[in-house]
């Protein structure tokens, strides 16, 4: 009944930015925290971000100063601004989504399906 829509992705020049886009939408009441994680090839899927309701964030030290997370509560949506693309940000990006859904209590866990950021050298 929860469906995440991530968007933005795609192939760019070492240098330059790309923003993500995760839209939750469905039977949410309330979004606990949105994270953004990622899964290079040969590596370990990491957090690159997240985002508290209250807007509090966090970064991997490998994108601090370069990556920005951000959330549209009233559109249950996070985003990731990415600038300064490296080539080793090359990775598939998946959004990760803790939420209440309506009339239940429980805290529910959602992942999106993943998008592929590649950045060329």
């Amino acid at each position: 009944q929860v469906q995440l829509v991530e968007s933005g992705g795609g192939l760019v020049q070492a240098g330059g930015s790309l923003r993500l886009s995760c839209a939750a939408s469905g039977n949410i009441f309330r979004i606990n925290f949105m994270d953004w994680y990622r899964q290079a090839p040969g590596k370990q899927r990491e957090l690159v971000a997240a985002i508290t309701g209250g807007g509090m964030t966090s970064y991997a030290d490998s994108v601090k100063g370069r990556f920005a997370i951000s959330r549209d509560n009233a559109e249950n949506t996070v985003y990731l601004q990415m600038n300064s693309l490296k080539s080793e940000d090359t990775a598939v990006y998946y959004c990760n989504v803790q939420f209440q859904p309506v009339g239940v209590w429980r805290e529910d866990n959602k992942w999106g399906q993943g998008i592929q950021v590649t950045v060329s050298s």
